[in-house]
């Protein structure tokens, strides 16, 4: 699995012209779920984004994680994190987990983060509009693989 966290001040998910979520101050993760990718992933990627510390303290030192502000999670299911694009111009997902499992993960990781910290989601496979105020800017990619 690959996540791209967002440290954010405030993010919502729009589809059909319908908001179906939104947080304030918190985190916008985006995340692709590859082929290969298993429960054990989803734990190990769970917990490394809800102890992320990412958010200042008064000294201005990242120092805090989203669950110690009292933050929110938006976890939005992206496909095309998975794209391989090293030969030529048009991304291939081959590489990326077919629909039903990916749900299944995606769902699973949703699950898993909410244990440790609020986490809100979108529609998996929807036409998603995301508007985020990004706070830093702040962007970590974390790919499951890199983790102990």
């Amino acid at each position: 699995m690959t996540a791209v966290v967002q440290r954010v001040s405030g993010a919502k998910v729009v589809v059909d012209g319908v908001e179906i979520n939104r947080i304030d101050q918190g985190l916008l993760v985006f995340v692709g779920v590859f082929a290969e990718d298993t429960e054990a992933e989803v734990e190990k990627l769970a917990s490394k984004i809800a102890k992320l510390r990412i958010f200042c303290d008064e000294r201005g030192k990242m120092f805090y994680s989203v669950a110690d502000i009292g933050g929110e999670v938006l976890l939005i299911s992206n496909f095309t994190l998975c794209a391989n694009v090293r030969k030529g111009n048009r991304p291939e997902f081959l590489n990326a987990a077919r629909p039903a499992e990916a749900e299944r993960l995606y769902e699973a990781l949703a699950e898993r983060l909410n244990t440790y910290v609020t986490t809100k989601g979108g529609v998996f496979g929807g036409d998603m509009k995301i508007e985020a105020h990004n706070n830093g800017p702040v962007t970590i990619i974390i790919d499951s693989d890199d983790l102990a």
